[in-house]
């Protein structure tokens, strides 16, 4: 039986899951739900309902796993744990200071309801949590390092079209290259967050609104921003969709680490994503995420879950048989 799924959301994030389920062999699209009118959404998948978010409780026996596509910043803190009520669910929440909290409020809400619940599944946090958690295991006497970049960031993108004033905005997070330069050199830096990358935004403001206060809010943003060097540039929206248009991205994570009775051998572990297109990157994490928690709570596991947690054969549709003979 086809793993039925749900969207919640047809921005970036919803289109990307669609094509992601639809590549999928072990999955099925069940509906899509969305806070707008539906008769105004037309979605890629012949057949497809679309339907109101306000009614997806009523189909908490038609779908497996619902995939929750909003934003971090204001959405998913509310929807995950909401529609955990009732189904179990996926979100790629990436605000990784409030991460803890999340996760506790999906976890109950799981808990309460007998499902799972996977949080913060894509790449940052996701694939890099894995790298990060492999090579500290494997290098515990080491440092780590993470460079987002060069590329648009959806979650900072978002945050940006929430301050007052804002029409549409990309934000680009660029890694600072002498940073990098060093940790591959070997020389392990001592490296403060607003060493490693630099912020660069680029907004479209609504007509009438105050440039000189949108650009202090987005640099005083907490947990965005506010400890980061960033350039605030307005262009017009034409200037937004002519050079803007497109939504790469990437990075690296690193692990240095030392080995010996006298740490003399060294070593480097370099583990690097590059995207052209960041939403459906993460989307095929998202779904690769859902079927692991359809196989977590079919085996009668509740509560939540991050990327930390799954087994990595929970994640692919291949039979244990064949990961040992192909990928192992």
């Amino acid at each position: 039986m086809s793993i039925r799924i749900g969207i919640i959301g047809y921005g970036n994030l919803g289109r990307g899951v669609e094509i992601a389920v639809g590549a999928a062999p072990d999955m099925e699209l069940a509906a899509v739900f969305t806070r707008r009118d539906p008769a105004s959404l037309t979605i890629a998948t012949e057949g497809v309902p679309v339907v109101a978010a306000a009614e997806a409780e009523a189909w908490k026996d038609r779908i497996d796993v619902m995939i929750v596509c909003g934003g971090s910043a204001t959405d998913l803190p509310v929807q995950t744990p909401q529609y955990a009520q009732w189904f179990n669910v996926v979100d790629s929440f990436d605000t990784h200071a409030r991460i803890p909290e999340h996760f506790a409020n999906v976890d109950a809400a799981a808990k309460a309801s007998g499902k799972i619940g996977v949080i913060s599944c894509g790449w940052d946090p996701g694939m890099f949590s894995l790298a990060r958690a492999y090579a500290n295991a494997i290098l515990p006497d080491g440092k780590d390092y993470t460079f987002w970049g060069k590329g648009v960031s959806q979650g900072h993108s978002d945050a940006i079209r929430r301050v007052p004033g804002v029409k549409d905005a990309r934000q680009y997070t660029i890694p600072v290259e002498s940073a990098l330069e060093a940790v591959r050199a070997g020389e392990d830096p001592e490296l403060t967050t607003r060493q490693k990358h630099t912020r660069e935004c680029f907004v479209v403001l609504e007509e009438d609104a105050d440039a000189a206060a949108v650009e202090r809010e987005i640099k005083e943003m907490p947990n965005y921003f506010a400890d980061y060097d960033t350039t605030v540039h307005f262009i017009s929206e034409e200037e937004l969709q002519r050079d803007h248009a497109e939504l790469p991205h990437g990075g690296i994570v690193f692990r240095t680490g030392a080995t010996g009775r006298a740490k003399e051998h060294k070593h480097l572990i370099e583990y690097k994503l590059t995207l052209d297109s960041n939403p459906e990157f993460t989307t095929s994490v998202l779904a690769a995420c859902a079927r692991a928690a359809y196989r977590m709570n079919a085996e009668g596991q509740c509560g939540c879950r991050t990327m930390l947690d799954i087994p990595p054969a929970y994640l692919s549709e291949k039979s244990g048989e064949e990961l040992r003979a192909h990928l192992l």
